[in-house]
């Protein structure tokens, strides 16, 4: 198996996933996109880096041979597939909570025996007992 064709299979699961969570929860693309920029801008740099002063490289046999400067293409669909995979699985798992959520705490929704506002040391909340 080439390395394409491994990229290619967790590549089309993520996009399906993506693709059921859009459908599903309010997934946004943009916000994915943009966190693919900045993957694939850090894997550039990083690989290059990395192969340039020899910490890994490939065997050629199971690339397609084409590159960005030192790193395989194939290396690239790795940030593609967690950006769309990881956003994925978090809404269709459901997010614990956030803005506009009917399962976010409000305030004075403490638990009980919590006072509000008292925090103890180390930034939890702490039971008001001294």
């Amino acid at each position: 198996m080439t390395y394409a064709s491994l990229a290619g299979l967790f590549l089309a699961f993520s996009l399906l996933l993506a693709f059921f969570a859009r459908r599903r929860a309010r997934f946004r693309w943009a916000a994915a996109g943009l966190t693919l920029l900045a993957l694939l801008v850090l894997t550039a740099v990083f690989d290059n880096v990395m192969i340039a002063v020899g910490l890994f490289d490939y065997t050629s046999n199971h690339l397609s041979g084409l590159r960005l400067g030192l790193a395989p293409v194939e290396d690239f669909a790795w940030p593609l597939v967690a950006a769309a995979l990881l956003p994925a699985i978090w809404e269709l798992l459901g997010r614990r909570a956030g803005p506009g959520r009917a399962d976010q705490k409000r305030p004075g929704q403490e638990r009980p025996g919590q006072q509000p506002g008292r925090q103890l040391p180390g930034g939890s909340a702490g039971t008001g007992a001294s």
